[in-house]
């Protein structure tokens, strides 16, 4: 677990980070890395300390708005881009090297054919008020423009965007956009 919290400090400051940078953490990292520990605390079955980091985790939630359920899988190298009302589904699955940024809902469908929730790859960006629902796989290498709806598959190597989701190939689409991505997960299918 203390790999995943190198690697999402160095998706915020990257090679080195500053004693300056180390002081004055965004409250988005600091609820990433107060996730991580509760997480980790719930699993090593330490329940004082659990109870610590989740009363820690619920006050840094109230002031960022970011609800994300400590049953939620993610993978290294999260970044949060601003504080802002995001909300994830516990059930949610979510890769190396995703970028978020505020106001994004990932959500369950409760009916139909896709009923479940989203499964995303690796270094997906997801815009500013994006909403994805239902049981859908997103590849690698994806970006989800600002306002999107995506409630269908979308797959590697693609931009999506509009309402409904409109889905176009793009080598590369994540380029410029994710900076600073773990070493061991660079390469992407």
């Amino acid at each position: 677990m203390n790999k995943c919290y190198s690697d999402d400090l160095h998706r915020y400051y990257g090679e080195q980070e500053t004693l300056k940078q180390f002081i004055r953490r965004p409250l988005e990292l600091k609820y990433i890395i107060l996730y991580r520990k509760a997480k980790e605390s719930i699993h090593d079955g330490k329940h004082l300390r659990s109870f610590w980091y989740r009363l820690r985790l619920r006050i840094i939630s109230r002031k960022s708005f970011i609800q994300i359920p400590l049953h939620t899988t993610i993978g290294k190298g999260l970044y949060i881009g601003h504080s802002g009302p995001i909300v994830i589904n516990p059930s949610t699955v979510i890769g190396n090297n995703v970028n978020i940024a505020s106001g994004v809902t990932i959500g369950q469908e409760n009916r139909g054919v896709r009923k479940g929730t989203p499964v995303l790859g690796n270094e997906v960006w997801i815009g500013t008020n994006a909403v994805i629902v239902g049981k859908i796989i997103i590849g690698n290498d994806v970006l989800i423009a600002p306002g999107s709806f995506v409630n269908c598959d979308v797959p590697s190597h693609s931009i999506v965007f509009g309402n409904p989701a409109v889905i176009r190939h793009a080598d590369h689409a994540t380029v410029s956009y994710i900076s600073n991505i773990c070493p061991e997960t660079e390469k992407v299918d």
